[in-house]
């Protein structure tokens, strides 16, 4: 390891990661050179910074022992067996950023924070992460920006029972995961100007009450700018496959169930394509989950979106219309078929 005058430390290759992050302490910058780094690793102080080369060129990827220190918390709703590569948490943790580096083939998540505030995951490539690309859970003014997940049982990017707050999706290109991204009881998320493709479904805003959980619920949320189109793959149908957890879905670009004041606008949403069973039949779905313990869809804004070539449906508004307002989106065959705000 190298330690500069300005306090930030080099890793090559083949030195211990997890050594440089608890030696260097609160407010670090560990850069990772050019490489594999086989280990997880496990971010246990504020303000540090674990930074590679570029997701191309710095590479952090299981190490022979396939294990992390018996203290390091384990990924929510999983086994000891179970490893991520990047774990955020602790007494105090904030301001944490992980950028520049591919987190690969771990049997958990990518990245995963659990009861954090402003941690930033920027430019990361997770790819092949059994569980989770990026997990963001229970922490405060989260970012994922200009990230690319795919490979994923569940979600290329997600953020779970997250409070009400500032957080950011921006830029990422999600693809091949159950889910691209997966707004799981989170609030005040801002999801803009991203790419989600060849998943089962493209973006998924849910509000569903779970035994033992934190109190939930999705709302004051923005879905703006995002391309959701291909997302054709089926998820829920195979006991051990593809969001084995959740129910049947394919072919779905955006669902938003049960969920409050949420925006949606100026996405294009086209050719999502069912390739097996799914509990949603069209590209852009508004639902209710007050069968599991969540809520009716309620004062959502539709503006302004392009929804086309998707099968069967390209909309299916179950929801109570006038607690709604839709504006000039543009749509082919939907349910209802006459919706005002809607035109082909």
């Amino acid at each position: 390891m190298t330690v500069t005058v300005t306090g930030t430390v080099t890793v090559a290759p083949g030195e211990p990661v997890q050594r440089a992050l608890d030696e260097a302490g609160p407010g670090a910058r560990v850069e990772l050179a050019e490489g594999v780094h086989p280990g997880a690793v496990w971010i246990r102080h504020p303000g540090v910074t674990l930074a590679g080369a570029g997701p191309g060129r710095t590479v952090l990827a299981p190490g022979p022992s396939g294990g992390l220190p018996a203290d390091v918390p384990r990924l929510h709703d999983a086994g000891p067996e179970v490893v991520s590569g990047v774990t955020v948490h602790g007494p105090g943790v904030a301001d944490v950023r992980v950028e520049g580096l591919a987190v690969r083939g771990f049997s958990g998540a990518g990245v995963y924070a659990h009861s954090a505030a402003r941690v930033t995951v920027h430019d990361v490539a997770a790819e092949d992460n059994a569980v989770w690309g990026v997990y963001l859970r229970e922490s405060a003014a989260c970012r994922i920006t200009a990230c690319r997940a795919h490979g994923s049982r569940y979600a290329g990017a997600a953020l779970s029972f997250c409070p009400l707050s500032d957080h950011l999706v921006e830029g990422n290109d999600l693809h091949g995961n159950a889910f691209g991204l997966f707004v799981d009881n989170s609030s005040g998320v801002r999801a803009v100007r991203n790419a989600c493709h060849g998943n089962a479904i493209g973006m998924l805003l849910l509000n569903q009450v779970y035994e033992g959980e934190p109190p939930g619920g999705v709302t004051d949320c923005l879905v703006a700018g995002n391309d959701l189109h291909g997302n054709c793959l089926a998820a829920g149908a195979e006991p051990d496959g593809l969001g084995a957890a959740g129910p049947p879905i394919s072919g779905v670009g955006l669902a938003l169930i049960g969920t409050h004041r949420v925006a949606v606008v100026d996405n294009h949403i086209h050719g999502n394509h069912p390739s097996g069973e799914s509990v949603m039949g069209a590209g852009f779905v508004l639902g209710s989950s007050k069968d599991w313990g969540g809520d009716d869809v309620l004062d959502t804004h539709v503006l302004w979106n392009r929804v086309h070539g998707n099968t069967p449906l390209d909309h299916q508004l179950g929801a109570d219309l006038a607690r709604q307002c839709f504006a000039a989106n543009t749509a082919g065959k939907g349910d209802p078929p006459e919706s005002p705000g809607w035109r082909r």
